[in-house]
């Protein structure tokens, strides 16, 4: 049964990337690109895209409010809207924005909504392969419209394939990881894409991914995916990931055995 709201937020994650962000993916100037934060670059495509992907969300729901990556940027104060009510919209515009500035793939257009502060729907969008994975609380995740699950059983750790992103975990967690890495099959250094991570448990290429950095837009797109997808997300401490948290560290899996068993291999100490 087609769910007018999935389709209306696809069909603007579509367009803001046919009309803003894959044209200028490899067509960059200097000047197209700044930096907001040391070592954090944004490019005139992620002002843009989110842009008008804010105005079209707004459209579709009239109060709402958009808490997008680049708007936080210049105004911090956006992130009180997490923990309110009404409906939020979690907008990443670019997700990747690294690997979009060097000419570099993955890259996603990622989006969530939030009702009273809970995470009720959301998007990932890979524009270079047109992957675009949507879903519901409560009514599962589709992949390009066809209804997936994550991996049903869970594989011996020596086959477990799936990243950690070590590069902003603290030491004494960076050297646990990375010894433990070689329990399991293949523990991969990640794609600098949040958005392409999660689409590859969706789609079975990897079966975890571990985090230390979980902001909101990053994150709550992939974790209400992956959770609609029969997977798990939680944070290094056993709590679900929810958007208004401010802790660190994330893993998700794409089932609960297969979390148990990566956690005791990463991070059981």
């Amino acid at each position: 049964m087609a769910d007018p709201l999935l389709d209306d937020v696809g069909a603007l994650l579509r367009e803001a990337a046919a009309d803003v962000v894959v044209p200028l993916f490899r067509r960059l100037d200097a000047s197209d690109i700044s930096e907001k934060a040391p070592g954090e670059v944004v490019t005139v495509a992620d002002r843009e895209a989110e842009k008008l992907i804010s105005e079209g969300l707004r459209r579709l729901r009239p109060g709402s409010v958009v808490v997008g990556e680049e708007a936080v940027a210049d105004d911090p104060d956006l992130l009180r809207h997490l923990h309110g009510s009404g409906h939020v919209w979690l907008v990443d515009p670019v997700d990747g924005t690294s690997n979009f500035a060097a000419g570099r793939r993955p890259f996603a257009l990622m989006a969530a909504l939030l009702t009273d502060g809970v995470p009720v729907a959301s998007w990932v969008y890979d524009p270079l392969d047109g992957t675009m994975a949507a879903g519901r609380l409560g009514a599962g995740t589709t992949l390009d419209g066809t209804p997936v699950r994550a991996a049903g059983s869970a594989p011996e750790p020596g086959a477990l394939r799936g990243t950690a992103m070590t590069k902003f975990l603290p030491a004494d967690f960076r050297r646990d990881v990375e010894a433990g890495g070689r329990r399991l099959g293949e523990l991969l250094p990640g794609q600098h894409c949040a958005g392409r991570e999660y689409l590859d448990i969706l789609t079975g290429v990897q079966q975890f991914v571990l985090f230390w950095r979980t902001l909101p837009w990053d994150h709550t797109p992939g974790t209400l995916l992956v959770r609609e997808a029969g997977g798990v997300a939680r944070r290094f401490d056993g709590t679900d990931y929810h958007p208004a948290d401010e802790g660190r560290g994330l893993l998700v899996a794409a089932n609960e055995e297969i979390w148990d068993e990566v956690y005791a291999a990463l991070l059981a100490r």
